[in-house]
Protein backbone atom coordinates (compact mmCIF):
# COMPACT_ATOMS: atom_id res chain seq x y z
CA UNK A 1 0.00 0.00 0.00
CA UNK A 2 2.74 2.37 0.66
CA UNK A 3 4.37 1.77 -2.52
CA UNK A 4 1.33 2.32 -4.54
CA UNK A 5 0.69 5.50 -2.18
CA UNK A 6 3.76 7.00 -3.34
CA UNK A 7 3.43 5.62 -6.95
CA UNK A 8 -0.07 7.95 -7.32
CA UNK A 9 1.94 10.45 -5.63
CA UNK A 10 4.78 10.69 -8.45
CA UNK A 11 1.93 9.92 -11.09
CA UNK A 12 0.24 13.12 -9.78
CA UNK A 13 3.85 15.29 -9.30
CA UNK A 14 4.83 14.55 -12.66
CA UNK A 15 1.61 16.02 -14.54
CA UNK A 16 1.42 18.79 -12.26
CA UNK A 17 4.97 19.79 -13.15
CA UNK A 18 4.50 19.41 -16.91
CA UNK A 19 1.64 21.79 -16.37
CA UNK A 20 3.26 24.32 -14.73
CA UNK A 21 6.24 24.55 -16.43
CA UNK A 22 3.74 25.37 -19.44
CA UNK A 23 2.44 28.44 -17.57
CA UNK A 24 5.80 29.40 -16.83
CA UNK A 25 6.72 29.04 -20.32
CA UNK A 26 4.22 31.60 -21.21
CA UNK A 27 5.48 33.86 -19.15
CA UNK A 28 8.70 33.74 -20.48
CA UNK A 29 7.59 34.26 -23.49
CA UNK A 30 5.37 36.87 -22.96
CA UNK A 31 8.06 38.85 -20.65
CA UNK A 32 11.26 38.11 -22.43
CA UNK A 33 12.65 37.79 -25.80
CA UNK A 34 13.22 34.33 -25.42
CA UNK A 35 13.28 32.53 -28.69
CA UNK A 36 10.83 29.34 -28.69
CA UNK A 37 13.43 27.29 -30.52
CA UNK A 38 16.12 27.64 -27.98
CA UNK A 39 14.29 27.09 -24.75
CA UNK A 40 13.46 23.61 -26.36
CA UNK A 41 16.27 22.76 -27.58
CA UNK A 42 18.22 23.89 -24.06
CA UNK A 43 15.24 21.68 -22.56
CA UNK A 44 15.37 18.34 -24.28
CA UNK A 45 19.73 18.50 -24.14
CA UNK A 46 19.59 19.40 -20.49
CA UNK A 47 16.62 17.40 -19.40
CA UNK A 48 18.15 14.15 -21.54
CA UNK A 49 21.58 14.20 -20.06
CA UNK A 50 20.67 14.29 -16.78
CA UNK A 51 18.22 11.69 -17.37
CA UNK A 52 20.81 9.55 -18.98
CA UNK A 53 23.44 10.62 -16.06
CA UNK A 54 20.62 8.98 -13.88
CA UNK A 55 20.45 6.20 -15.74
CA UNK A 56 24.51 5.50 -15.57
CA UNK A 57 24.12 6.52 -11.37
CA UNK A 58 21.48 3.82 -11.39
CA UNK A 59 23.41 0.93 -13.34
CA UNK A 60 20.38 1.09 -16.23
CA UNK A 61 21.42 -0.44 -19.58
CA UNK A 62 21.60 2.80 -21.22
CA UNK A 63 23.98 2.35 -24.18
CA UNK A 64 22.50 -1.28 -25.04
CA UNK A 65 19.86 -0.15 -27.77
CA UNK A 66 22.85 1.34 -29.64
CA UNK A 67 24.01 -2.14 -30.12
CA UNK A 68 21.74 -3.20 -32.86
CA UNK A 69 21.36 -1.24 -35.89
CA UNK A 70 17.57 -1.46 -36.07
CA UNK A 71 16.68 -0.10 -32.32
CA UNK A 72 19.12 2.78 -32.82
CA UNK A 73 17.54 3.76 -36.30
CA UNK A 74 13.96 3.49 -34.47
CA UNK A 75 15.45 5.18 -31.54
CA UNK A 76 16.33 8.03 -34.27
CA UNK A 77 13.79 8.16 -35.71
CA UNK A 78 11.05 8.07 -32.43
CA UNK A 79 13.65 11.16 -31.35
CA UNK A 80 12.52 13.08 -34.31
CA UNK A 81 8.72 12.23 -34.81
CA UNK A 82 7.51 11.39 -31.48
CA UNK A 83 9.87 13.56 -28.76
CA UNK A 84 10.94 16.43 -30.72
CA UNK A 85 8.01 17.14 -32.68
CA UNK A 86 5.76 16.78 -29.56
CA UNK A 87 8.38 18.98 -27.55
CA UNK A 88 8.44 21.49 -30.36
CA UNK A 89 4.37 21.82 -31.07
CA UNK A 90 3.48 22.15 -27.81
CA UNK A 91 6.04 25.02 -27.38
CA UNK A 92 4.96 26.56 -30.27
CA UNK A 93 1.06 26.52 -29.25
CA UNK A 94 2.06 28.31 -25.90
CA UNK A 95 3.85 30.95 -27.86
CA UNK A 96 1.09 31.86 -30.19
CA UNK A 97 -1.59 30.92 -27.97
CA UNK A 98 -1.55 29.99 -24.13
CA UNK A 99 -0.47 27.22 -22.13
CA UNK A 100 -3.74 26.52 -20.60
CA UNK A 101 -5.24 25.85 -24.12
CA UNK A 102 -1.80 24.32 -25.25
CA UNK A 103 -2.22 21.61 -22.35
CA UNK A 104 -6.12 21.33 -23.50
CA UNK A 105 -5.77 20.26 -26.88
CA UNK A 106 -3.03 18.15 -26.92
CA UNK A 107 -5.11 16.04 -24.44
CA UNK A 108 -6.65 15.22 -28.26
CA UNK A 109 -3.94 13.09 -28.58
CA UNK A 110 -6.47 9.77 -27.33
CA UNK A 111 -9.14 10.15 -29.75
CA UNK A 112 -6.24 10.55 -32.68
CA UNK A 113 -4.85 7.30 -31.29
CA UNK A 114 -8.44 5.64 -31.33
CA UNK A 115 -8.79 6.91 -35.01
CA UNK A 116 -5.59 5.79 -36.21
CA UNK A 117 -6.16 2.16 -34.54
CA UNK A 118 -9.56 2.19 -36.50
CA UNK A 119 -7.88 2.52 -39.60
CA UNK A 120 -4.78 0.39 -39.37
CA UNK A 121 -7.27 -2.24 -38.62
CA UNK A 122 -10.02 -1.61 -40.92
CA UNK A 123 -12.76 -2.04 -38.16
CA UNK A 124 -15.08 0.64 -36.54
CA UNK A 125 -14.37 1.98 -33.27
CA UNK A 126 -16.37 1.02 -30.04
CA UNK A 127 -19.55 2.70 -28.79
CA UNK A 128 -17.34 4.58 -26.09
CA UNK A 129 -14.50 5.52 -28.66
CA UNK A 130 -17.19 6.73 -30.81
CA UNK A 131 -18.53 8.74 -27.78
CA UNK A 132 -15.11 9.93 -27.04
CA UNK A 133 -14.50 11.34 -30.91
CA UNK A 134 -17.48 13.14 -30.86
CA UNK A 135 -16.78 14.58 -27.24
CA UNK A 136 -13.32 15.60 -28.31
CA UNK A 137 -14.44 16.98 -31.18
CA UNK A 138 -17.69 19.02 -29.69
CA UNK A 139 -15.03 20.05 -26.98
CA UNK A 140 -12.14 21.30 -29.26
CA UNK A 141 -14.83 23.68 -31.33
CA UNK A 142 -16.47 24.78 -28.17
CA UNK A 143 -12.96 25.75 -26.97
CA UNK A 144 -11.29 27.58 -30.03
CA UNK A 145 -14.72 29.59 -30.75
CA UNK A 146 -16.17 29.69 -26.73
CA UNK A 147 -19.28 29.33 -28.20
CA UNK A 148 -18.95 31.98 -31.50
CA UNK A 149 -18.92 30.03 -34.23
CA UNK A 150 -17.96 32.16 -36.92
CA UNK A 151 -15.02 33.37 -35.01
CA UNK A 152 -12.15 32.34 -32.90
CA UNK A 153 -11.34 33.03 -29.33
CA UNK A 154 -7.66 32.13 -30.38
CA UNK A 155 -5.47 32.53 -32.91
CA UNK A 156 -5.29 30.16 -36.11
CA UNK A 157 -1.50 29.79 -35.13
CA UNK A 158 -2.48 28.73 -31.65
CA UNK A 159 -4.94 26.42 -32.95
CA UNK A 160 -2.93 24.45 -35.65
CA UNK A 161 0.08 24.46 -33.08
CA UNK A 162 -2.14 22.74 -30.20
CA UNK A 163 -3.58 19.90 -33.01
CA UNK A 164 -0.27 19.83 -34.25
CA UNK A 165 0.58 18.64 -30.56
CA UNK A 166 -1.81 16.38 -30.26
CA UNK A 167 -1.01 14.60 -33.41
CA UNK A 168 2.75 14.55 -31.89
CA UNK A 169 1.49 13.31 -28.69
CA UNK A 170 0.14 10.37 -30.76
CA UNK A 171 2.87 9.87 -32.03
CA UNK A 172 4.77 10.09 -28.88
CA UNK A 173 2.82 7.35 -27.50
CA UNK A 174 2.36 4.93 -30.25
CA UNK A 175 6.00 4.48 -31.85
CA UNK A 176 8.49 3.52 -29.38
CA UNK A 177 6.41 0.65 -27.20
CA UNK A 178 9.03 -1.88 -28.20
CA UNK A 179 11.78 -0.15 -27.55
CA UNK A 180 10.51 1.07 -24.20
CA UNK A 181 9.85 -2.38 -23.38
CA UNK A 182 12.86 -3.81 -24.43
CA UNK A 183 15.10 -1.15 -22.92
CA UNK A 184 13.21 0.51 -20.43
CA UNK A 185 12.53 3.97 -20.33
CA UNK A 186 15.15 5.46 -19.06
CA UNK A 187 17.05 5.26 -21.53
CA UNK A 188 14.66 5.33 -24.51
CA UNK A 189 13.72 9.07 -23.04
CA UNK A 190 16.96 9.75 -21.99
CA UNK A 191 18.96 9.17 -25.55
CA UNK A 192 15.90 10.57 -27.62
CA UNK A 193 15.54 13.73 -25.24
CA UNK A 194 19.37 14.33 -26.13
CA UNK A 195 19.21 13.57 -30.20
CA UNK A 196 15.71 15.59 -30.50
CA UNK A 197 17.51 18.41 -29.19
CA UNK A 198 20.70 18.31 -30.83
CA UNK A 199 18.28 18.10 -34.16
CA UNK A 200 16.53 20.87 -33.08
CA UNK A 201 19.30 22.77 -32.49
CA UNK A 202 21.42 21.89 -35.67
CA UNK A 203 18.40 22.64 -37.63
CA UNK A 204 17.68 26.19 -36.31
CA UNK A 205 21.32 27.03 -34.94
CA UNK A 206 19.42 27.93 -31.73
CA UNK A 207 23.00 29.01 -29.94
CA UNK A 208 22.58 32.35 -32.00
CA UNK A 209 19.44 33.14 -30.32
CA UNK A 210 21.18 33.02 -27.09
CA UNK A 211 19.04 35.58 -24.75
CA UNK A 212 19.75 38.42 -22.33
CA UNK A 213 18.11 37.10 -19.33
CA UNK A 214 17.65 38.61 -16.04
CA UNK A 215 18.32 36.35 -13.01
CA UNK A 216 14.19 36.00 -12.29
CA UNK A 217 14.39 34.74 -16.07
CA UNK A 218 16.73 32.16 -15.51
CA UNK A 219 15.31 30.91 -12.40
CA UNK A 220 12.21 30.35 -14.54
CA UNK A 221 14.57 28.69 -17.29
CA UNK A 222 15.71 26.40 -14.97
CA UNK A 223 12.22 25.07 -13.40
CA UNK A 224 11.20 24.52 -16.78
CA UNK A 225 14.43 22.46 -17.66
CA UNK A 226 15.24 20.84 -14.23
CA UNK A 227 11.08 20.47 -12.65
CA UNK A 228 9.01 20.57 -15.72
CA UNK A 229 11.06 18.40 -18.06
CA UNK A 230 13.51 16.11 -16.15
CA UNK A 231 11.95 15.65 -12.86
CA UNK A 232 8.57 15.55 -14.43
CA UNK A 233 9.76 12.44 -16.72
CA UNK A 234 11.38 10.79 -13.88
CA UNK A 235 8.41 11.15 -11.37
CA UNK A 236 5.99 9.96 -14.15
CA UNK A 237 7.86 6.54 -15.21
CA UNK A 238 9.02 5.86 -11.51
CA UNK A 239 5.08 5.86 -11.10
CA UNK A 240 4.67 3.53 -13.28
CA UNK A 241 6.53 0.94 -11.60
CA UNK A 242 3.52 0.61 -8.88
CA UNK A 243 0.46 2.10 -10.44
CA UNK A 244 -1.15 1.09 -13.57
CA UNK A 245 -1.03 2.67 -16.91
CA UNK A 246 -4.28 3.29 -16.84
CA UNK A 247 -4.39 5.27 -14.04
CA UNK A 248 -1.29 7.04 -14.66
CA UNK A 249 -3.51 8.14 -18.04
CA UNK A 250 -6.22 9.48 -15.69
CA UNK A 251 -4.01 11.50 -13.23
CA UNK A 252 -2.11 12.73 -16.12
CA UNK A 253 -5.36 15.28 -16.76
CA UNK A 254 -3.41 16.84 -13.77
CA UNK A 255 -1.65 18.64 -16.50
CA UNK A 256 -4.29 20.95 -18.39
CA UNK A 257 -5.69 21.16 -15.26
CA UNK A 258 -2.59 22.75 -13.62
CA UNK A 259 -1.62 25.04 -16.63
CA UNK A 260 -5.31 25.75 -16.67
CA UNK A 261 -5.78 27.17 -12.88
CA UNK A 262 -2.17 28.75 -12.97
CA UNK A 263 -2.88 30.62 -16.31
CA UNK A 264 -6.05 32.24 -15.07
CA UNK A 265 -4.88 32.86 -11.36
CA UNK A 266 -0.83 34.78 -12.89
CA UNK A 267 -1.49 35.17 -16.35
CA UNK A 268 -4.63 36.55 -17.10
CA UNK A 269 -5.94 34.04 -18.66
CA UNK A 270 -9.72 33.32 -19.05
CA UNK A 271 -12.67 31.08 -20.26
CA UNK A 272 -16.03 31.94 -20.91
CA UNK A 273 -18.78 29.04 -19.70
CA UNK A 274 -18.50 27.76 -23.51
CA UNK A 275 -14.89 27.43 -22.99
CA UNK A 276 -14.73 25.45 -19.76
CA UNK A 277 -17.93 22.98 -21.09
CA UNK A 278 -15.29 22.48 -23.89
CA UNK A 279 -12.29 21.65 -21.89
CA UNK A 280 -14.04 19.46 -19.56
CA UNK A 281 -15.31 17.33 -23.13
CA UNK A 282 -11.33 17.47 -23.71
CA UNK A 283 -10.43 16.31 -20.82
CA UNK A 284 -13.47 14.02 -20.40
CA UNK A 285 -11.92 11.80 -22.88
CA UNK A 286 -9.60 10.10 -20.96
CA UNK A 287 -11.35 9.33 -17.90
CA UNK A 288 -14.07 6.95 -20.65
CA UNK A 289 -10.75 5.51 -21.93
CA UNK A 290 -9.96 4.52 -18.22
CA UNK A 291 -13.64 3.06 -17.55
CA UNK A 292 -13.14 1.02 -20.87
CA UNK A 293 -9.79 -0.03 -20.17
CA UNK A 294 -10.97 -1.10 -16.79
CA UNK A 295 -14.25 -3.28 -17.87
CA UNK A 296 -11.91 -4.69 -20.41
CA UNK A 297 -9.63 -5.94 -17.81
CA UNK A 298 -12.44 -7.67 -15.67
CA UNK A 299 -14.14 -9.25 -18.61
CA UNK A 300 -13.44 -12.90 -18.51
Amino acid sequence: MQKKTVGLILASVGPFLWGSSGTVAQHLFETTSIETMWLVSLRMLVSGALLIGYGLVTRAPVFEVFHHSRATAKLVAFSLLGMASVQLTYFMAISTGNAATAAILQFLSPVIIIIYLSILSFSWPSKIDVISVISAILGTILIVTEGHLNSLALPVAAVVWGLLAAVGAAVYTLMPQQLLKRYGAIPIVGWSMLIGGLMVCVATRAWRHWPQLSGAAWLEVGFVVIFGTMLAYLFFLQSLESVLPTTASVLGAIEPLAATILSVLFLNVSFNGYGIIGAILIVGVTFLQFISARDAMMTP
